[in-house]
């Protein structure tokens, strides 16, 4: 019998990735939801901010708790590769550490049972993954690392500069994922617009889009995080001209006020962010998502105000509100004027409401429309219900759609596409009646 696998995948979409990527190497596991009964444990851990950094400890040391005895506990990613040294004095009851470098090679490293740091970060070229949570949707990897100086942001201090994938490598893993049966698309980075500037190419994106578009069996892609300073009028029309590429636009803009921007070291301002996302929304059928920031040092009350008029009156369909997090390492951490952290919390709940307000006007506006969604499979709200989403929408995150109806004669198949109209809205998730394939 072979041994059971437990594996953990913390923080972002490119984390998922690379625990995909692990996974691949150790196929020979049988893979458990039983912690208790796994021979191997991984987490692969998230470093980003303190919340993060707090999951990824106390989950590391749950399992511990639970474990059964003689089996591995191993510790990877972010924050094993940000703290390693502290970590491994620290947190004896892990048998392995590793960073964000290896892996491709923990099948090795489960066998000499040594910790091991690569001091290059891991980029995948021909490295096999199981992909998870869908079988017709994966994230594909378009680079690691990051050149930008953001004031709060840790990354490129343990993931280090931008380093692109080649348009050949990407898409050699596409094809093979579209031969496994995968359809759909999510491309990922710190920093997507700056996508092959590493290797002196302006416009990375806009090559990407042509050449994924040659894939035959590509039906549905869309581009995360772009940088708003990387971001071109021309890639957003490159995009908008797309037959396969979504007017999906995620972009992370983190505050409105110029003087914000400026201390946030984002190497733009309020005017040419105005201008792209005005560009955005005016695109049909488009998509904008974005994050802000609150609480960051010097934000003041008039600053936050601005911001939260602007994520009011905008119309973005998401927004993501994080408290500002001071990360050592980071130019903002040296910073005077640090806002308290119960200021911080009363900002984050002002904004979170906000928000929701312009999340629920954002799917009213759907009512009476018809969609293309693709259904995930039966509900867990209720066994006459089945969960689908928006064709254009990213997986898990931009939510769900009810189909409590479908016309006479239609047969439903999970994972395929249908035309679907939009009938209602039950508290925030959509409902729909499926039409015809």
């Amino acid at each position: 019998m072979s041994n059971k696998l437990h594996i953990v995948s913390l923080g972002c979409t490119k984390n998922l990735v690379d625990t995909e990527v692990m996974m691949g190497r150790l196929q020979e596991y049988e893979l458990t939801d039983k912690n208790e009964d796994a021979d191997v444990i991984i987490v692969n851990t998230c470093g980003f901010i303190d919340a993060a950094k707090e999951e990824s400890i106390n989950t590391v040391l749950s399992l511990h708790e639970q474990r059964k005895e003689d089996s591995l506990l191993v510790m990877a990613g972010c924050l094993s590769e940000r703290y390693k040294e502290e970590l491994i004095e620290q947190i004896p009851e892990v048998d392995i550490f590793t960073g964000v470098g290896d892996y491709d090679k923990i099948d090795e490293l489960l066998e000499t049972k040594e910790n091991r740091f690569t001091q290059e970060v891991f980029l995948i070229d021909g490295a096999e993954r199981v992909v998870t949570g869908s079988a017709y949707h994966a994230y594909v990897k378009l680079s690691e690392g990051c050149n930008q100086k953001c004031s709060f942001c840790a990354i490129p201090s343990f993931k280090g500069k931008l380093n692109s994938r080649n348009l050949d490598s990407i898409a050699r893993e596409v094809k093979c994922l579209v031969d496994k049966g995968y359809y759909d698309f999510s491309f990922v980075s710190q920093d997507s617009s700056s996508y092959l500037r590493d290797q002196n190419v302006k416009d990375g994106l806009s090559l990407l889009i042509q050449r994924i578009e040659l894939i035959e069996g590509v039906k549905s892609a869309r581009i995360l995080y772009l940088y708003p300073s990387t971001t071109s009028m021309k890639l957003l029309q490159n995009i908008a001209k797309s037959t396969i590429f979504h007017n999906y636009f995620d972009m992370p803009i983190q505050h409105i006020n110029d003087d914000m921007l400026r201390l946030m070291k984002r190497g733009f301002g309020k005017e040419k962010t105005l201008e792209l996302l005005n560009y955005m929304r005016s695109l049909p059928d488009s998509f904008v998502r974005t994050s802000f920031i609150v609480g960051h040092p010097q934000e003041t009350q008039e600053m936050f105000d601005e911001m939260c008029a602007f994520a009011a009156e905008f119309g973005f369909d998401r927004v993501n509100v994080f408290s500002y997090s001071d990360e050592e390492t980071t130019s903002a951490y040296d910073l005077s004027d640090k806002i308290s952290d119960e200021i911080k919390a009363q900002r984050a709940q002002i904004l979170g409401d906000i928000v929701t307000e312009a999340t629920r006007k954002s799917l009213e506006k759907e009512i009476g429309k018809e969609v293309a969604i693709v259904i995930d499979g039966e509900s867990e709200e209720h066994e006459y219900l089945l969960s689908a989403r928006k064709l254009i929408w990213a997986p898990e995150i931009d939510g769900e759609i009810y189909v409590n109806d479908r016309t006479k004669d239609t047969e439903i198949e999970f994972k395929k596409v249908y035309k679907a109209k939009i009938t209602g809205l039950v508290g925030n998730t959509l409902t729909a009646t499926v039409d015809n394939a």
